[in-house]
């Protein structure tokens, strides 16, 4: 029998590389694109055949599909700084829209396509709606949970329309082995480890009594890559990831636990976000709770500080090209922004 070929879109990146890797044990012939924008090389999986570009270039997109004859897509790629994408806002529309749909319209184009896996987010539920259920009425709060449920409602009308099978997965708060701890506008988990290497305080936003179900990666890429070959989840939202919440402070803790060291935490601004966002796990449960590993903050976290000591400390990086500087937040300062222009200049 003939392996199936998937595309893999954000290979280099976490939750990607990892998805490659299941799709790899399973025979699957995987072909992955990223524009290494926070992803890395050596993150791709030496099996797969990388292809480095943008899903927002829809011709390189269009000529992928049609030299691979896709049996399935598997869309992990996206900028997902959600409290930054108010300040990037166009940024965030044409890498988490656009090039989402260049997708999907090759996989219209092309016909082979059995089924299309989209990693949304548990951003498109919005403030007050815990535990988030998939049947409740989305109300995103940002523009990053704007352009995930878009992509989403775009999926179902090229179902309807077309009859292209999808899965929408919502992941949540989701840490682990090659995580990017360079990017200081996402990953909390990650940005508290390399402070921790750097001899930094752990930086929380307000009171840090905001609650979030943090999940290791072992209970999401599995889940994700056995999408497209199980039908009972085609057509399907799933929330995948833990079950229990924790404060960001609760958080730190286990952090600092974790890579040995005394609790280290200042607290900056509060900032504009979802206050307490965990998700109901039912529908998981009922279609793929056999892949449930149900791994806990801590073992996940000492497996997480264990790679991270590996990798040593990175430099944060700086988002240079703010669209809006309006109201931005003291911590994400302009000049502080800029730096890195400057410097060239």
């Amino acid at each position: 029998m003939k392996s199936p070929t998937t595309l893999v879109t954000g290979i280099a990146g976490f939750i990607g590389s990892h998805v490659a890797d299941e799709l790899i044990a399973k025979g699957h012939n995987v072909i992955g694109l990223d524009d290494l924008s926070g992803g890395f090389v050596n993150n791709v999986p030496k099996e797969a055949t990388f292809v480095q570009g943008s899903i927002t270039d829809h011709k390189l997109v269009d000529n992928l599909f049609d030299t691979y004859k896709f049996d399935y897509v598997i869309h992990t790629a996206a900028y997902a700084a959600e409290g930054l994408s108010h300040f990037i806002r166009r940024y965030n529309y044409e890498n988490n829209l656009i090039g989402s749909v260049n997708l999907i319209n090759a996989s219209v184009r092309l016909g082979t396509v059995k089924c299309f896996t989209f990693t949304s987010s548990m951003a498109v539920y919005g403030a007050n709606q815990v535990p988030m259920v998939e049947d409740m009425t989305p109300a995103p709060e940002d523009p990053y949970g704007n352009a995930k449920y878009c992509v989403e409602l775009d999926l179902q009308e090229a179902h309807e329309m077309f009859g292209l099978n999808y899965v929408i997965i919502r992941p949540h708060n989701v840490y682990g082995e090659r995580q990017n701890t360079s990017d200081r506008y996402r990953n909390v988990i990650g940005i508290f480890m390399n402070k921790i290497l750097m001899n930094e305080p752990m930086t929380v936003f307000g009171d840090g009594l905001q609650t979030r179900a943090f999940s290791d990666i072992s209970d999401v890429a599995p889940i994700i890559a056995a999408t497209i070959e199980r039908k009972e989840c085609y057509g399907e939202i799933i929330n995948v990831g833990a079950d229990q919440p924790y404060t960001i402070l609760e958080m730190a803790e286990a952090v600092s636990v974790a890579m040995g060291v005394e609790p280290n935490i200042i607290h900056l601004e509060e900032r504009y976000e979802v206050k307490h966002a965990y998700s109901s796990h039912d529908k998981l449960n009922r279609l793929m709770g056999d892949l449930r590993k149900n791994v806990s903050l801590e073992e996940g976290l000492k497996k997480m500080a264990r790679w991270v000591k590996e990798v040593g400390a990175r430099e944060p990086s700086k988002f240079a090209a703010i669209e809006i500087h309006r109201k931005i937040y003291d911590f994400w300062k302009i000049e502080d922004l800029n730096a890195d222009d400057k410097k060239a200049a």
